[in-house]
């Protein structure tokens, strides 16, 4: 339905004809390619990934697509955030500072370390951390900084690595949400002494859950990969038990692995669709009354996990939960990504991290607590953010008709 048609028509939410009335485009994630790989894994006669080829072959395939010296395997994103803090040295009472608009797990391998996440507020129209108030939160207890690359899109990585770099502090990336995206010509992951990836079933690719720790440091590399193995010593025939110090079970199994190698395959045209796609919704959204489109970081590019843009409420006669409803009735799903900061989760307002205690955010010789306004412009966007769905097998016409009941619903709302 073009444009013009809907200008002034009665919105769906009040008896009107909705805009998007054929079904969003949908597609098979997994084929003949994924079946062949994990039959092969259950030909070897074992699953367990030292043992086997698969995890090691998926490893070394996505090292050599991507660019990247070392490649460990985990059993998720999550697991492999903790391990790159855990290889750092990570440990009771030091800071990492991190994003409020993320997934929980951004900060599970912080705590698990005892270690204090503090949050960084972020910039209004693409998300991610603000340099400034990085800084602005740097102190002696600082031990990492952990760059969340959130929807799909980069962190303004020169400045970040300036400042990792001034104050001697080694950056993390979070690229879970952010495969194939790149910064100035550079992939992320390659900017930070560990970059750190996701393959659960939301994200770009898929092997039901797992991870990977990529860095070009070969010491912290063999690092990762005992801590990512209970600090267990594996090379060649010889297998060291005697863990140094403790450490999780994180490996990822020959069935993942194999699902890997094929999905790796997709990757690229996934990302380049995605890309494409994402790009063309913030385009057809410009000058849209009461809504800001997202934007990509300066020099960067995009791979849209999903899409997230944002209501202006000024210039709007409704709240944001009514603009969702009519935006739905017109058949568009999508809502809200994020109700709020990380950081007012419950586990940060009780400050029971571990049950029946409030360590570590007591005991280490400095109390923390997180208030309301920790990070008011994260407070506003998540107030304000109104989320899409955007997969690699929508097509063209979905994206317009997307775009055209948005603002369908904005020009019957605007002030």
């Amino acid at each position: 339905m073009p444009l013009s048609a809907t200008v002034g028509a009665r919105l769906a939410i009040d008896g009107g004809q909705k805009v998007k009335t054929t079904p969003y485009g949908i597609g098979k994630r997994f084929g003949d390619e994924e079946l062949l790989q994990v039959k092969e894994a259950l030909e070897q006669n074992t699953l367990f990934y030292y043992k086997g080829k698969k995890v090691k072959e998926f490893t070394a395939k996505f090292a050599r697509i991507y660019g990247f010296k070392n490649c460990i395997a985990t059993n998720s994103g999550s697991a492999s955030i903790h391990v790159a803090l855990s290889a750092l040295g990570v440990s009771v009472g030091d800071e990492v500072i991190v994003s409020p608009l993320t997934d929980i797990g951004s900060v599970i391998g912080i705590l698990f370390q005892n270690a204090i996440p503090v949050f960084a507020d972020i910039h209004p129209h693409n998300y991610t951390m603000d340099p400034a108030s990085i800084e602005a939160r740097i102190t002696a207890r600082t031990k990492a900084i952990l760059a969340v690359q959130i929807m799909g899109g980069p962190c303004d990585m020169d400045a970040l690595v300036q400042i990792s770099r001034k104050h001697n502090i080694p950056l993390v990336e979070d690229c879970a949400q952010a495969f194939g995206a790149y910064y100035k010509g550079k992939r992320l992951g390659g900017f930070g002494v560990f970059g750190c990836f996701s393959t659960n079933d939301f994200k770009h690719m898929s092997t039901g859950d797992g991870g990977m720790v990529v860095t070009a440091d070969d010491a912290l590399a063999q690092k990762a990969f005992e801590i990512a193995d209970k600090n267990y010593y594996r090379s060649g025939t010889h297998v060291g038990k005697s863990a140094k110090f403790l450490a999780p079970n994180y490996r990822m199994t020959e069935l993942q692995g194999a699902v890997g190698i094929a999905q790796l395959d997709k990757l690229e045209s996934i990302c380049q669709r995605r890309t494409k796609l994402g790009d063309m919704l913030s385009s057809l959204l410009q000058d849209t009354p009461g809504i800001l489109p997202y934007e990509v970081t300066a020099g960067g590019t995009s791979t849209y996990m999903l899409y997230l843009a944002r209501i202006k409420p000024e210039e709007l006669r409704v709240d944001l939960d009514t603009f969702i409803k009519a935006m739905n009735a017109e058949g568009v799903p999508g809502g809200r990504y994020l109700m709020t900061p990380v950081y007012q989760y419950d586990l940060f307002q009780t400050r029971t991290i571990y049950q029946n205690t409030h360590f570590p955010l007591e005991g280490t010789g400095k109390s923390y607590f997180y208030e309301k306004g920790l990070c008011p412009v994260a407070e506003e966007v998540i107030s304000t953010n109104l989320s899409f769905p955007l997969n690699e097998f929508f097509t063209k016409t979905d994206i317009e008709e997307t775009a055209c009941a948005i603002k369908k619903v904005a020009e019957a709302y605007a002030k």
